[in-house]
């Protein structure tokens, strides 16, 4: 099935390569509100603000090259498909540098643990992964077809581009370079995602087959798919590491919580809180004076099946006392 024409072909170019009498302006353009995006998004990041950081996507100009990448994939554009792997990588550099310039003005350190924008992004899932493909196949199909185009802004809201980016210079500058780390992995996540949708969304119309041709510096488009086919191979990987430490993380915890909760309430106390830290999880409970003994909570804890996990218990006494009506 295909619905695209040359028409549709010229405007998708005139969309995302950075060619012709428009280059230039194109690239200023890219140019002035990638960094302003940049700093949008680290001051989102550092005051911690979810509307902030959305506004940063909108503005972020990023979509375009990644997008380029694709249609020059399927056209087989050599020059075109050069043109946007660079300014992916240069625009993403440059994200960075910003991050960590803007980090420099911070007095305290911008990480996961006290800033829940940065622990949001520092350690992408299998489920990121599948909104990515999701969403960028969405990018795709509102591309090749006008009638659709208004959902773009969707898109770039959608899928994270730059404030990952924004994190890993945050982070680094802090001195957390494994967030900065899985920031990054979620970045290039994303990337592959939009990539490899796209193609597919691509093939679907077959644009390769009905206008590839017609491009001069051609390549293997057979090749170019394959390498982005390894590419999302290649980070599936972690995901799926961090999806399962992150499931048997939640379910531990949920796990103790009900043991802690029964335990509790038995005694007398209440549970107030439940929290994994690797290996170890940490309950804070309070109630009256005397404290209870754990020799049961223990023992309740072992005939869970949790007899190996290290837990740990924050007792709080609390003093009650009538407020006379």
């Amino acid at each position: 099935m295909n619905g695209l024409t040359e028409a549709d072909i010229t405007r998708m170019r005139d969309q995302l390569f950075f060619e012709g009498p428009e280059r230039d302006r194109r690239l200023s353009r890219f140019w002035l509100l990638l960094p302003l995006a940049a700093v949008i998004a680290s001051a989102g990041v550092v005051s911690d603000s979810t509307a902030t950081v959305i506004g940063a996507m909108i503005v972020a100009p990023l979509m375009t090259p990644i997008l380029g990448i694709v249609l020059a994939v399927v056209l087989a554009d050599r020059v075109n498909l050069r043109r946007s792997v660079l300014l992916v990588v240069a625009g993403a550099a440059a994200v960075v540098a910003i991050g960590w310039l803007i980090g420099l003005f911070v007095s305290y350190p911008v990480v996961a643990a006290t800033n829940g924008q940065v622990a949001a992004r520092v350690t992408p899932r299998i489920v990121d992964l599948v909104a990515a493909l999701a969403t960028g196949a969405v990018g795709s199909v509102a591309l090749a077809r006008s009638d659709i185009s208004d959902t773009l802004p969707g898109v770039a809201i959608a899928i994270s581009l730059v404030p990952p980016l924004a994190v890993v210079g945050l982070t680094l500058e802090s001195g957390a370079p494994h967030e900065a780390l899985g920031a990054f992995l979620l970045f290039v996540t994303n990337v592959a995602a939009i990539l490899a949708s796209g193609i597919v969304v691509m093939t679907f119309h077959r644009v390769h087959r009905l206008f590839g041709q017609r491009v001069t510096t051609r390549f293997r488009y057979g090749g170019a798919v394959a390498v982005i086919a390894a590419g999302l191979l290649v980070v599936i990987v972690p995901l799926w590491i961090n999806s399962d430490r992150i499931d048997k993380t939640v379910t531990r915890q949920t796990e103790v919580q009900a043991v802690a909760q029964q335990w509790a309430s038995d005694v007398g106390w209440s549970v107030t809180g439940v929290t994994a830290a690797g290996d170890q999880v940490l309950i804070e409970a309070t109630g009256p004076s005397p404290a209870p003994g754990l020799s049961t909570l223990r023992q309740d804890l072992n005939d869970a099946g949790l007899k190996g996990l290290d837990v740990r218990i924050s007792l709080v006494i609390a003093a009650y006392q009538n407020v006379p009506g």
